[in-house]
């Protein structure tokens, strides 16, 4: 899918639920607090949300670490329509938000070489290419900078009924929870000399995930 293409899609999807988007969400995208309490980034180090929608996690993010530089994008023009909103109405003139394609985005886009924190929630399995944003988002790492990652697990401590339920449900709204999610970061941390922690999360609904660099020479 072209970018065009997936930001008119993302455009129908949330036109009209991007106004209570925030009001549902929260009692199924669990695990989002919990990552944004792991972040704890120093002061001055500058963070970036991929795919932040309405601007809910990036508002809980500059409220809890009010010394760092935040920066958010999303595909979709109204769902950040409505993020500027509500940054607007609560006063965060400095945390910044643009479009851009999760699979191409550059880190040049907000004036910068690199991100000490970049975090991904529930975004993932929205994305077809999601072996692309992983790709992306890791080369987009400061050397010490941090990688950390929430979605839909695999339901393996629930009951069968519930993963076929949810995932049916998703699936109406282009979501799609992956399976070799595991396997894959693994994979990445392999190759790029990475640090990985995985657990799951409420008996398998999430699964969370952190990628971190080692420290060394800034991105030049």
């Amino acid at each position: 899918m072209q970018a065009g293409d997936a930001a008119a899609a993302m455009n129908r999807i949330y036109r009209h639920q991007r106004y209570i988007y925030d009001l549902t969400r929260k009692y199924y995208l669990l695990g989002r607090d919990h990552l944004i309490a792991s972040l704890k980034p120093a002061a001055g180090e500058t963070i970036l949300e991929i795919g932040c929608g309405t601007g809910r996690n990036l508002i809980a993010v500059a409220r809890r670490y009010p010394a760092t530089a935040l920066n958010g994008f999303d595909i979709s023009t109204a769902m950040l329509e409505t993020a500027r909103h509500s940054l607007d109405r609560n006063g965060l003139a400095r945390v910044s938000v643009a479009q851009a394609d999760a699979t191409r985005f550059s880190p040049e886009q907000f004036g910068r070489k690199g991100f000490e924190r970049i975090y991904i929630s529930y975004t993932l399995s929205m994305i077809p290419d999601w072996r692309a944003v992983l790709e992306r988002a890791v080369a987009a790492l400061e050397p010490g900078g941090r990688l950390l990652i929430v979605d839909f697990g695999q339901q393996g401590g629930l009951p069968s009924w519930f993963k076929r339920v949810l995932f049916a449900w998703l699936a109406r709204f282009h979501v799609h929870p992956i399976a070799a999610l595991p396997a894959a970061l693994a994979d990445l941390a392999s190759r790029e000399g990475l640090q990985l922690r995985t657990r799951d999360l409420y008996r398998g609904y999430a699964f969370y995930a952190e990628l971190a660099r080692k420290p060394g020479k800034p991105i030049s």
